[in-house]
């Protein structure tokens, strides 16, 4: 994987989401880009990450190109239809909701 990973927060205004980015800055995760996702209401809202502002993206089928890690905090429908299409997308999945604890095929 990329040294600097590209990642997406999906559910990035909610506030696990805001949680998540806190926790990347804090770390000093090597973020070398980042994409925020949510629902169609909070497109162009901003969001702050090291300093710098952030626009909220639609969170649609297409937004996983190019992603290298994508932390899901948007509940479990959202990650049950959107998780599968990231990792088809070739995104390694971080799903903070319960929607595939008990699924023996997905890796925990």
């Amino acid at each position: 994987m990329n040294q600097k990973p590209h990642v997406a927060v999906v559910g990035a205004t909610g506030a696990v989401g805001i949680e998540m980015l806190k926790t990347l800055e804090k770390r000093n995760f090597p973020v070398g880009k980042l994409t925020l996702l949510a629902s169609a209401r909070s497109v162009g809202k901003k969001l702050k990450f090291r300093g710098e502002e952030f626009g909220v993206q639609e969170l649609k089928k297409d937004a996983f190109k190019g992603i290298d890690i994508g932390l899901f905090s948007a509940g479990g429908s959202i990650s049950k239809e959107f998780a599968p299409i990231a990792a088809q997308a070739g995104c390694v999945v971080v799903d903070n909701s319960s929607a595939f604890r008990m699924d023996d095929k997905v890796l925990s």
